[in-house]
C-alpha cells in the first residue's frame, strides 16, 4: 500500500547526524528545556497529539504531577520517503501544531520524548537505504524539538523485516553517540516467554552491532494475558532472556528492563484495571527496571456508552475509573507523590456532527472522512468496501462518536 524510495547516501546522512548535534546544542540555548532526570523520561505515558482526541497536556499536569509525555509516532511519509512525520502525513519540517503541544509542556516545566515507529505505516528504518540515512531523519526530529529522549516502538510488522531491524538499531546507536545524554528506550511486543522470536532477534541484532540503549521495554498485552500476574511473569522471562542475550546478571538486566503495558481494555480483549497497574508498579520498583509506561494518555479516561459500546477505543479505557488514573502510575515510578485532590471530572463533549455516510462501493484514500454506526472515521490509507471498525487494525480510524 506504501511505495518506498531511497533516501540519503551514508555519507551525506553522517554528515548531517553530525551537524545534528550542533544544531541540537543550539536549540537547547534557544528555548529548549532543560532535562528532566532520566526516571520522568522511563515514566512517560504515551500521547498522540494529532489524533484520538488528544487531551490537553496542561490539565493532566495539573491533575496528576506528570511531568514527562511520550509523543506518538514518527513514521516515513505516506508517499514514500525517508523524511520524519507524524503518522505519515504531517512532516515534522513543516509542523506547528505538535511544536505548540511541547510549548505547553515546557512552559509549565515538563518535557517531552517522541516514539517512532509503533503498529501501523511504514516506519523509517524500512523506507531509508541505510542506518546512517534512519539516523539523519531522525536526527531532524531530535533537532527539531531539542530532544533529550527518544523511544524505538519496534514491532509487527516492521520488527520482521531483518534490513529494516539493522537500520533502526544502527540509527540509534547512531543517535546515541552524536546526542550525549539522549536517553534511548526501544519497546517491543511481549508474550508470555518475555518476547517472541523477532523480539529475540532484534537484541540479536542490538548485540552484533554493540549497542545497549537505556532499557529494552516489553508490550505485555494482545497476546493472552490476564492481569498483572501474567504481566510480571513475562517480565521475569524477559529478564532471563535479557541475561542469556547479553551476558548480564540479573540486576544488570532488570538495570535494562521496561514496562509498557496497556490501561484498560487492550486490542484483544484483555482488561487492566489501576489494581493490576498497582501490582506491576510494585514488580518493577523492586526490581529496579528502568522503565514504567503506559499506551495511551488518550485512553485514560472514563468511556461513555456513545464511546465505547463494548469494544477497545483509542480514546477511553472502557474500565471504571477517574481521569488521569492510571498517569499517577507513572508519576509514582518517577518518585513523585500524585497530588491527592480528585480533579472536576471532565464535562462529556458534545458529539461532533457526522460526515458523509460510509459507502461499500465508494473508493477512500487516507484521510477521508465518512460515518458509519454513530462514529466518524478517518481513512488511514486506500480503502474500498472495508466496514470502519470491523478489524482492530484495519484501514478506519475512529474519531469518535457523532
Amino acid at each position: 500500500m506504501r511505495r518506498l524510495r531511497a533516501c540519503l547516501g551514508a555519507a551525506a546522512a553522517v554528515g548531517l547526524a553530525a551537524a545534528g548535534t550542533t544544531a541540537l546544542v543550539a536549540g537547547n540555548a534557544s528555548g529548549a528545556t532543560t532535562a528532566l532526570s532520566n526516571r520522568w523520561y522511563a515514566a512517560a505515558p504515551y500521547l498522540m497529539p494529532l489524533d484520538n482526541d488528544p487531551p490537553d497536556a496542561a490539565t493532566i499536569m495539573d491533575a496528576t504531577g506528570l511531568k514527562a509525555f511520550q509523543l506518538a509516532f514518527i513514521l516515513a511519509p505516506d508517499g514514500g520517503g525517508c523524511s520524519p512525520t507524524w503518522g505519515g502525513t504531517a512532516a515534522v519540517s513543516s509542523d506547528t501544531a505538535v511544536q505548540s503541544v511541547v510549548n505547553a509542556i515546557r512552559a509549565k516545566g515538563g518535557d517531552i520524548s517522541v516514539s517512532i515507529g509503533g503498529y501501523g505505516g511504514t516506519k523509517l528504518g524500512q523506507a531509508c537505504s541505510d542506518a546512517a540515512s534512519t539516523a539523519a531523519a531522525y536526527q531532524q526530529v531530535i533537532t527539531k524539538y531539542g530532544l533529550h529522549a527518544i523511544d524505538f516502538d519496534l514491532e509487527e510488522p516492521e520488527y520482521e523485516n531483518s534490513a529494516a531491524i539493522r537500520n533502526e538499531i544502527g540509527a540509534a546507536k547512531i543517535l546515541q553517540q552524536n546526542n550525549p545524554g539522549l536517553y534511548v528506550s526501544v519497546t517491543t511486543a511481549g508474550t508470555a516467554d518475555g518476547t517472541g522470536w523477532f523480539g529475540k532477534q532484534m537484541l540479536l541484532e542490538a548485540k552484533s552491532q554493540g549497542f545497549t540503549p537505556n532499557n529494552f521495554s516489553i508490550m505485555p498485552f494482545d497476546g493472552g494475558f490476564n492481569g498483572a500476574a501474567s504481566q510480571t511473569g513475562a517480565l521475569t522471562n524477559f529478564n532471563s532472556i535479557l541475561q542469556s542475550t547479553f551476558g548480564w546478571d540479573q540486576a544488570t538486566a532488570y538495570a535494562h528492563e521496561g514496562f509498557s503495558g496497556m490501561n484498560g481494555r487492550s486490542d484483544t480483549g484483555e482488561y487492566f484495571t489501576q489494581a493490576d497497574f498497582q501490582t506491576v508498579l510494585d514488580y518493577a520498583t523492586s526490581h529496579n527496571m528502568d522503565r514504567f509506561t503506559f499506551w495511551s494518555l488518550n485512553r485514560d479516561r472514563q468511556c461513555t456508552p456513545a464511546d465505547n459500546g463494548g469494544r477497545t477505543s483509542g480514546t477511553c479505557s472502557s474500565v471504571t475509573q477517574n481521569s488521569w488514573d492510571f498517569a499517577k502510575y507513572s508519576v509514582k515510578f518517577a518518585g513523585v507523590t500524585p497530588p491527592t485532590n480528585t480533579p472536576t471530572p471532565t464535562p462529556t463533549p458534545t458529539p461532533t456532527s457526522c460526515k458523509t455516510a460510509w459507502s461499500s462501493t465508494a473508493v477512500y484514500t487516507s484521510g477521508n472522512e465518512v460515518s458509519y454506526n454513530k462514529h466518524n472515521w478517518k481513512a488511514k490509507w486506500w480503502t474500498q468496501n472495508e466496514v470502519p471498525g470491523a478489524s482492530e487494525w484495519g484501514p478506519w480510524q475512529d474519531e469518535g462518536a457523532c
